[in-house]
This record gives C-alpha cells, sequence and structure tokens, in this order.
C-alpha cells in the first residue's frame, strides 16, 4: 500500500509524536526520517498519507498526528520491538516466582501498571470447577438455611438457602451425610446427571433441598472464576492524552467497573497466539475508542486459563508495551504450572 519513503517517513511520524506527543509539521519530518526530500516533496507525501487515513491534522496545529488506522499499519509493518530491559526483566523474575501462588495474580496486575504507568488488568484464570469437601445444613428459620461448604483447596463458604417448606434437624442431617458419603470430592456439575437418578429413591422433601443445594452449591464453586484483577486505573488520570477529557474518562472506568465488555474482549484474546493488540476502535467497546489494549493469554501446565494485558491511551510506546505483556504472561505461566 505504501512505498518505502512513504513507509519511512510515516514510522518517524508516529515515532516521535509517541514520544512527546506534539504534532509533526513537514520540516521536522525532513529531519527525523532522514531522507534528502524536498520540503514540497514531504509535503506531498503527509498528504498522500492523510488521504490514506493514516495521519489527521488538528484544528490547533498544522502538524500531523497519527490516527488509529496509522497506529495499527505501525504496528503490523514498521515497529521495531525493543528488547526488555534487565533491569525490567529482572524486577518481573523477582516478583512472579512461584513461592507465594496465592498473589501471584494481583502481583502480575501491579507489575504491569508499574512498568507502564497504565492499568494492568490480568483475567482470573479459569479452572476446572473445584470439588467439596463437607457441606452441612443449618436452619436459620422455619424456611431458612445455611448452607455451609468447604472446598478441596480449604475454603468456607455459607450461602442462605430459601426454602419452600421447613425441615427438621434430622431431615437436614440425612441430607447432609447423603451427600458428603456419596459425593464428597467432586463437583456438583459432574455429580448432576448422577445425583437427579439417585434422588427418585429418596423421599420427595429431600429431593427439593439437594435439588436446592446442588444449584446453590455449583453457583458458589464457580463464584470467583469470572473476574479480572485491575490495578493501577488511576494512572491514567494524569496521563496528558486524557487527562483533560473527563467525560471519557468517565466512560472508561464505568467500563472498568461493569466488568462485562472487557471480560468478553479478555476471552477473546485467549485464543490468540501471543501478544494481541486492539488499537482504539478495534475493541468493539465504545469508551476505549481513545485507547489500546494489549494482551497475551497465560497457562497453566500448557493449558491457557487466562489473559492478561495493559490498557493506556493510544499513544503508547508499542515497543517496549509489548515485550512487557509478553514476558509477564511467559513468567505468570511458569509460576503458576509450579503449583
Amino acid at each position: 500500500m505504501l512505498n518505502d519513503r512513504a513507509r519511512a517517513l510515516l514510522k518517524a511520524l508516529v515515532e516521535r509524536y509517541i514520544e512527546d506527543g506534539q504534532p509533526i509539521g513537514s520540516r521536522a519530518l525532513s529531519k527525523l526520517s532522514g531522507l534528502e526530500l524536498s520540503a514540497a516533496t514531504i509535503r506531498n507525501v503527509m498528504a498522500d498519507l492523510e488521504d490514506l487515513g493514516f495521519i489527521a491534522s488538528p484544528h490547533t496545529s498544522a502538524g500531523r498526528i497519527p490516527t488509529p488506522r496509522g497506529y495499527r499499519f505501525f504496528v503490523d509493518s514498521l515497529l521495531t520491538i525493543k528488547p526488555l530491559e534487565l533491569n525490567t526483566l529482572n524486577q518481573l523474575e523477582h516478583q512472579l516466582h512461584p513461592a507465594d501462588p496465592s498473589h501471584l495474580v494481583s502481583a502480575a496486575s501491579q507489575l504491569l501498571s508499574e512498568l507502564t504507568a497504565f492499568a494492568g488488568i490480568v483475567r482470573t484464570p479459569k479452572r476446572r470447577m473445584v470439588g467439596f469437601r463437607h457441606l452441612e445444613f443449618l436452619k436459620l428459620s422455619e424456611k431458612r438455611l445455611l448452607l455451609i461448604l468447604v472446598t478441596l483447596e480449604g475454603d468456607v463458604q455459607n450461602r442462605v438457602i430459601f426454602t419452600e417448606q421447613a425441615y427438621g434437624s434430622a431431615e437436614l442431617a440425612k441430607a447432609a451425610l447423603y451427600l458428603n458419603e456419596h459425593y464428597a470430592g467432586h463437583d456438583f456439575e459432574g455429580i448432576r446427571d448422577t445425583l437427579r437418578l439417585e434422588l427418585q429413591n429418596l423421599s420427595r422433601d429431600i429431593q427439593s433441598l439437594m435439588q436446592t443445594a446442588l444449584e446453590v452449591g455449583s453457583a458458589v464453586l464457580r463464584q470467583g472464576q469470572d473476574n479480572y484483577v485491575l490495578s493501577g486505573e488511576g494512572r491514567l488520570i494524569g496521563h496528558q492524552d486524557v487527562s483533560g477529557n473527563i467525560a471519557q474518562l468517565r466512560k472508561l472506568f464505568d467500563v472498568f467497573e461493569q466488568k462485562t465488555s472487557l471480560l468478553q474482549l479478555l476471552d477473546m484474546s485467549q485464543n490468540a497466539d501471543g501478544v494481541q493488540i486492539f488499537i482504539g476502535g478495534e475493541s468493539g467497546i465504545v469508551p476505549l475508542d481513545e485507547f489500546s489494549v494489549v494482551t497475551a493469554p497465560y497457562e497453566v501446565d500448557g493449558q491457557v486459563v487466562g489473559t492478561l494485558g495493559v490498557v493506556g491511551p493510544t499513544r503508547m510506546a508499542y515497543e517496549r508495551i509489548i515485550p512487557i505483556v509478553d514476558v509477564t504472561a511467559k513468567l505468570l505461566s511458569s509460576a503458576l504450572s509450579q503449583h
């Protein structure tokens, strides 16, 4: 689509704009590119780039800035990835070690934010459904029970169950004993069909209680799997490219709070082979039109279980952000796989 001269000028323009955020004029571009071209020739090339939608002219300046399409061409065809700085690599390796697996996901999110000065995000691992070790029913009132679940990992979860009828202590103990003796160690999704057949041999009252326990137990053990850890979103407020647009920031923070749209984007990124970049409207999330999202999937024992990445303005140092996201995903995968 572009000849070598146009590619060189576009590359120089994008790199300088990423560096200082100022529109680039033809005279400055002539010096930056190192090409022996007349000012008129450069102006003609810039006009062609503008016609193609790669650059645009802000109303307040005679210079040009990259458009999302320009960034996309730059990232796909012109970008030179920089090796990760040794101190950055050391910081990642030091803090993403397997000694404390419970904090690995939050540590990765915080590191992504610290190293990029943008928002770091890690989608929590989608793991196989956790089974239960033990459960009990505790009567709170006539038709209100407390389901106490102990997972195989030792977590204790409590949920209130509202029933259509009253249950005596003997019935509650019988139902709990049956589930603990026959199904402890399994997850509720896996035993649902088997238990449905066996319930036919139990009294109708107990059937209803166990069905309710199955539904509530499944929801409890699924909880926390559909989430992400976000760090450093406040850093975006001080970024010069977006700090003046309070309405845009408010919409972005709404996206962070509601989570659904970003979860869908992160889930879509799980199928990517390595780093994936969404520039502006490519994400399909309207409040992200002025932002870019750089993501990479991470694994446990060779199986993709989540995605991590960075959310920041479209004017970001992609050559530096990409390796940070890539290496963080690899180190997180390695640390998680050791547990």
